[in-house]
């Protein structure tokens, strides 16, 4: 048997859908299991919506994700070049063999002619596809219409008699009748290639033995198949995966929310979660296992467990599995992960201080369990690093509006000052001692507290709040609390 050579080919017209990574991971996964060779390929075809950026978003995604590709851009190979750009020589001597055979003609029709023929067909309730009409046309005929200046582009000439059997590895045997097919477009009058012809010459001359992809490509493999046979290629084999749909059921879009690759990373999802959810839309290996390593997926996958359903992307799963794998990184990973996220919102400079890395890593010790995303942490740890506090309107009308809480924060404010030794163990008998002095509950005592120095009534342990704001900086916001509350009481607006 030959070794196994699958391929990843997006075109760079924008960033890498999830779809697109899910496809990626999928032939990866395959490649791996198989030792075979994955493969990358740059379908750019498409100049005008083609770019540098797209392409390399595509490769920093496809990093991100640690989906190594063995051949392709920034690797080489011995089947490059890996731009389809760079391949426009090899479709034109393809697209002269398939004319010198017979099995592929010349087309001089207009557009407004192109536009007749399917206006006539629609009237006559037949498939508005393309006629034929310059099948035959004679050596004369073409010469005269180059010398009225048309372009032309070159069709294949397709086999309408019989069936075309694709025998897909996860869709079973599927059989399309011939007579749908219609003389395709191989080659544009710009001499670009079509998609159906340029991906059936590189797949060809790289060997691909099995083409993983979306089962939105399935209708196109008739005419691919036929065209692998016309030039005496070996047809390879065809798995089609199932789409990916949003909540409500249509296909996956912006509308749905973060659907790239790169707005996800940039939202805070590790690539080990994402990779592991990806796999899952779709795949599965059994009822009770949802969580696995990249190396238990190479051991696990297989196509012969991937749906023929759509599968529906949920975020709130990806949510939970990105918080399960936030809870199983270490410190050092968790803080190397976000330090670059802390100085983007300006929270730490470029150069960090022993004494702040110190501060981060008490931040993020707390905060760790608590989050799903690591963007999250912006709002939930700004106020350990900026000066100015964000009041939540809810949480002081709720806290500090309660009888009571100016005379707990006069309280507790000269004892935080005096204090000897600022830290949790000393904090907790001060909070004790108020709570006997005023009669409360300690959540009445903790809460004002805990809205004076965070702005909100929602935050981890109040002893380790303060101990890492630090004596200055809780006292000070205790202060302008204690202030605020007077003021809107004076204004008669009510706290």
């Amino acid at each position: 048997m030959n070794q196994v050579r699958v391929r990843f080919a997006p075109s760079p017209t924008g960033y890498l859908h999830v779809g697109g990574a899910r496809t990626a991971l999928f032939n990866y996964l395959y490649a791996k299991q198989n030792q075979g060779v994955f493969v990358l390929r740059i379908e750019d075809t498409d100049l005008v919506r083609s770019t540098d950026a797209s392409t390399q978003a595509i490769l920093d995604a496809m990093k991100y994700l640690g989906l190594d590709w063995d051949e392709g851009p920034e690797k080489g190979g011995d089947y490059g070049p890996y731009f389809q750009s760079q391949r426009l020589e090899l479709y034109q001597q393809y697209a002269d063999k398939l004319l010198a055979s017979g099995r592929a003609y010349q087309c001089f029709c207009t557009p407004e002619e192109l536009d007749q023929i399917r206006q006539e067909a629609v009237e006559q309730k037949r498939d508005p596809k393309y006629d034929g009409r310059c099948r035959n046309l004679t050596e004369a005929q073409r010469q005269e219409l180059i010398r009225q200046g048309r372009k032309p582009v070159v069709r294949f000439k397709a086999d309408y008699d019989g069936t075309t059997l694709v025998d897909d590895l996860i869709r079973g045997k599927v059989t399309f009748d011939n007579n749908q097919l219609d003389d395709f477009v191989i080659i544009k009058s710009d001499g670009m290639p079509t998609y159906n012809f340029a991906v059936v010459i590189d797949d060809a001359l790289m060997a691909i033995t099995h083409v993983i992809r979306g089962e939105d490509h399935l209708s196109n493999t008739p005419k691919q198949i036929q065209i692998y046979e016309a030039l005496g290629f070996s047809v390879p084999q065809f798995a089609h995966i199932p789409m990916i749909l949003g909540p409500d059921r249509t296909r996956l879009s912006k509308r749905h929310g973060a659907t790239s690759v790169g707005q996800f990373q940039e939202e805070g999802y590790l690539a080990e979660a994402m990779v592991n959810y990806l796999a899952l839309l779709g795949w599965s290996f059994d009822d009770s296992q949802t969580l696995f390593s990249k190396n238990e997926l190479i051991e696990k996958f297989t196509l012969a467990k991937v749906s023929k359903n759509p599968a529906v992307f949920d975020l709130a799963k990806l949510q939970w599995m990105n918080g399960v794998y936030i809870r199983e990184l270490s410190l050092d990973e968790l803080y190397e992960q976000t330090l670059p996220l802390f100085q983007g919102w300006g929270f730490v400079p470029t150069e960090v201080s022993s004494e702040l890395v110190g501060k981060v890593r008490s931040v993020l010790k707390i905060l760790q369990e608590r989050i799903k995303v690591l963007s999250e942490l912006r709002e939930v740890s700004y106020y350990f690093f900026q000066d100015e506090l964000h009041y939540d309107e809810k949480a002081v009308r709720k806290v500090l509006g309660k009888e009571g809480a100016v005379e707990i924060l006069s309280t507790l404010l000269p004892e935080l000052l005096s204090v000897t030794d600022y830290t949790q163990e000393n904090l907790e008998p001060i909070f004790r001692k108020a709570q006997e002095q005023h009669q409360r509950k300690l959540a009445d005592i903790i809460q004002p507290v805990r809205v004076a120095v965070t702005g909100t009534n929602v935050s981890p342990g109040i002893y380790d709040v303060l101990a890492i704001l630090g004596r200055a900086r809780t006292c000070q916001r205790i202060k302008d609390t204690l202030a605020l509350i007077k003021s809107r009481q004076e204004g008669s607006l009510g706290v």
